[in-house]
């Protein structure tokens, strides 16, 4: 445009006739295109803008780490050469920022590192830099550069807490448990005394990793020097509870208890959620009743939410009315979740207008309290009833969440194919039964022929991957029409879902989308509408 601009202004300066090129443009186009030529000569003019401050320069960053890509398997002095040769600002940002473009790859960060010590002798190391560099070392699994590098930080006197927790847990993934507990020793030969919180941040960091195995071990081998306390104790537990191994965790429970420590509320609500979790329901509530017994002031909001979310969930109506009604006695006041709790409890008996009191004295009921009712309602067989719950909810501000919308399509739909009136009712058996009332018999061949090449059951249909693949800005419209039809066939409580599900923007896609035709969209109504015909 710039090229066509300058050369119609050259044209007019020089008074010549255009040529029949030019003459068949008309003047607005000319004023247009004189319009762009001069926007481009002030944003010509404008000063440019002052660049970002930055502590190092992402060109040479990218420079650099494309050589030691290159170069990761040469000889060090054809490495160093070229280093030296390219310019760039060596500062301790620099080297954070090359640990960062190789988090997993060992060795351009390391002979990056040797180059810093050759090529580079005024610069400086610090602990911070040198544990970014040990923490990919130990990511790339190469123990025996990690041991050294160890031993080179330690005897320089550059080790901290934090190297202790990296070099630990890169010989524990790799299964080198007595190089684990030679760490310790070596940070003590060197001068630097691990106490117990060192101790408490490793096993911390192994039990995030699920290497509580190992934490273990290290906690016992280094029993005689550091003694373990109560946050020990607890990450221990904890770490065992979130695997489900409840002998280990008992075992750890014991040896706590042997120590002479009491156990923290929090670690008896772990050990009580992981016990009904494993479906030993009995034995979560003997560990309740003996917190009631030995530690009835101790007790917690949480420790009651527990009990009375899992109560209800067995149907216990009655003990989680008591345990509600002591809480209540104590003076601690319910959150909605534990009211949400006793609110599907209730409604899941059949006490509805009770559970409506309920819903009634709460003063800001959240969405846990809604999907509370819903889910009892729900599983009472009272699908309509929970919609208008939905609609109310929406009415008062609550936006409703992915889960909502899975639990009220699960109730209308079937939960999965599995809970429908039908059992044989799931996403296959909707689809070829839309395709034969449609007249779509070849086509629900095909469908079902394919189905049986696949060697393995007919999947069942699962609402979350479909609110996630159907959800985008053309699913909008689509599911717009969607609402239309199933209105016209009488299914008004689901039209209502579906279209305030894809309208609001709660199930927009992360990843991909798939768009059905209007085919596959006809056959679906059309199978639901034969099932509701059916029932």
């Amino acid at each position: 445009i710039l090229f066509v601009t300058g050369y119609l202004s050259s044209l007019f300066c020089c008074r010549r006739s255009p040529p029949p090129m030019i003459s068949i443009l008309t003047t607005r186009t000319t004023l247009f295109l004189i319009h762009l030529s001069t926007t481009a000569r002030s944003l010509t003019t404008l000063p440019h803008p002052s660049p970002m401050i930055s502590p190092f320069d992402p060109a040479q960053l990218l420079r650099v780490s494309t050589i030691l890509f290159q170069l990761q398997h040469s000889p060090f002095p054809k490495l160093l050469i070229r280093l030296q040769n390219t310019r760039f600002e060596l500062t301790h940002e620099f080297f954070l920022q090359i640990c960062n473009k190789f988090p997993l790859s060992w060795r351009p960060v390391y002979r990056f590192y040797e180059f810093t010590l050759t090529g580079q002798p005024e610069f400086t190391h610090t602990t911070l830099t040198l544990n970014r560099m040990l923490d990919v070392i130990a990511k790339s699994r190469n123990m025996d550069l990690l041991w050294e590098t160890v031993n080179d930080m330690a005897r320089r006197g550059l080790a901290d807490g934090k190297t202790v927790t990296v070099a630990v847990r890169g010989f524990a993934k790799a299964r080198e448990l007595k190089k684990c507990v030679e760490v310790f020793d070596l940070m003590r030969k060197n001068g630097f005394e691990c106490d117990v919180s060192v101790l408490n941040a490793v096993v911390e960091s192994l039990r995030k990793d699920r290497l509580v195995d190992e934490a273990k071990h290290v906690v016992v081998k280094l029993r005689d020097w550091i003694k373990p306390d109560l946050e020990t104790y607890k990450c221990l537990i904890c770490g065992f509870c979130d695997r489900g191994d409840m002998v280990e965790g008992s075992k750890m429970w014991n040896a706590m208890a042997d120590d002479g420590f009491e156990a923290h509320v929090e670690v008896s609500d772990k050990m009580m959620e992981t016990l009904f979790k494993k479906n030993e329901f009995g034995e979560g509530l003997k560990l309740f009743q003996m917190m009631r017994v030995r530690r009835m002031e101790e007790l917690g909001a949480s420790t009651y939410r527990l009990a009375i979310g899992w109560l209800c969930n067995k149907g216990k109506i009655g003990e989680a009315r008591a345990v509600f009604d002591e809480m209540l006695e104590r003076g601690i006041p319910p959150d909605n979740v534990t009211l949400g709790s006793m609110v599907y409890g209730l409604v899941s008996k059949n006490r509805i207008r009770e559970a409506y009191l309920i819903m009634e004295r709460i003063r800001d009921p959240d969405i846990s309290v809604y999907h509370g009712l819903i889910k009892g309602l729900l599983r009472v067989k009272r699908a309509g009833e929970a919609t208008e719950v939905f609609r109310e909810m929406i009415r008062k501000g609550i936006e409703p969440i992915m889960h909502t919308y899975v639990m009220l399509l699960q109730g209308h739909l079937g939960k999965k194919g599995r809970k429908g009136r039908d059992p044989l009712v799931n996403f296959d058996t909707i689809f070829v039964g839309g395709l034969v009332k449609a007249g779509k018999c070849l086509e629900a061949t095909k469908y079902v022929e394919r189905v049986m090449g696949r060697g393995s059951e007919v999947p069942r249909f699962d609402y979350n991957k479909f609110l996630h693949y159907y959800s985008n800005e053309e699913g909008v419209a689509m599911f717009q029409e969607v609402e239309k039809k199933l209105r016209e066939v009488g299914l008004f409580d689901l039209a209502d879902i579906f279209v305030r599900s894809f309208s609001s923007g709660e199930s927009q896609p992360r990843g991909g989308s798939l768009i059905p035709t209007n085919l596959s969209l006809d056959c679906i109504i059309l199978g639901c509408t034969n099932i509701w015909d059916t029932d």
